[in-house]
């Protein structure tokens, strides 16, 4: 027993410098575990309750009401057709994006004369603000102020001002190639990090194998990509799901409800026709929509040999 003491003495000190770091540790995690309190965890309760009650915007809340929102949302003529734009806009931009992003990538993956002038060129769109640059499309695409068709009516092209934001098509058409201006320097830059960190000593031996380069892209290049691409592919997904500015911006929803976002329809419902209810409960769909969506995608592009 005597032996065994100042062992003990001789550990104390340090289980002390352990408890004072795990306490420093919670120290520094305060300040995020409140931010997520207050910003993320409180109006996520505030929306779940909304969408359990009767909450008119200028009145309060009134009382429960389960599941009349929720019933109210599949009366929604709008509900559908947004459901469906929504859904066909994001598989347009997704595959846009992701496909053009890759291609910036390899393009300036490797080091040379004219690479940081492209890199830039591309990654410049990124910095301007989602409402500015959709404002600024919409100058080009006004046939009374635009640019674009007085230069075309006077090479002969055309007759007659264009009309992109007329109908359903050319106004998706139109939105879409705004968004892919915009954000493809961002998914050039995420796959480029992916693509600089696939050790060159593979590319080595895949040409040692003799291997052509479709080979190399598909059996190397892209294997080893997969973390990058699960990334851009979720993000890209998540925020198209999510579109709403460019939409308010450049079409209102127009033509004839043909436009409406998903997102667009939850702005609609809490502060158009003023029942916070219903937009809380169609927001708890969409959230959930996207748990169940970003899961799959999760599971589908995880690296076998991890799981």
């Amino acid at each position: 027993m005597t032996s065994m003491a100042p062992a003990t003495r001789a550990a104390s000190p340090g289980a002390g410098w352990r408890r004072r770091h795990q306490l420093l540790g919670v120290a520094y995690a305060i300040p995020t575990i409140a931010f997520l309190a207050v910003f993320f965890l409180t109006p996520l309760v505030l929306v779940a309750r909304m969408s359990l009650s009767s909450w008119p915007l200028l009145i309060g809340y009134k009382g429960l009401n389960f599941p009349k929102n929720f019933v109210a949302i599949w009366n929604n003529q709008l509900f559908g057709p947004a459901v469906v734009f929504t859904l066909e806009y994001t598989v347009l931009v997704t595959i846009l994006l992701i496909g053009l992003g890759l291609g910036m990538a390899l393009l300036v993956q490797e080091a040379g004369r004219w690479v940081g002038a492209l890199r830039t060129i591309f990654l410049l769109p990124v910095a301007v603000g989602l409402a500015s640059a959709s404002l600024l499309f919409w100058g080009f695409y006004s046939p009374s102020i635009g640019p674009i068709s007085p230069i075309l009516e006077a090479v002969g092209v055309i007759h007659q001002p264009i009309s992109f934001l007329q109908s359903s098509t050319s106004s998706l058409l139109s939105t879409t190639f705004l968004i892919v201006w915009k954000f493809a320097g961002l998914y050039m830059l995420i796959l480029l990090v992916g693509l600089q960190g696939i050790p060159n000593d593979v590319y080595e031996a895949s040409a040692l194998d003799g291997a052509s380069r479709g080979q190399t892209f598909r059996y190397i290049t892209l294997p080893l990509l997969r973390p990058s691409l699960a990334l851009a592919l979720i993000l890209c997904v998540t925020g198209s799901l999510l579109a709403f500015d460019q939409f308010y911006i450049l079409t209102k929803g127009g033509p004839d409800n043909t436009t409406v976002t998903v997102v667009q329809l939850i702005y609609r419902e809490a502060f158009q026709r003023q029942n916070l209810g219903t937009a809380a409960a169609t927001s708890v769909i969409v959230l959930l929509a996207l748990l169940v969506l970003n899961a799959v995608q999760f599971g589908l592009l995880r690296d076998p040999e991890r799981s």
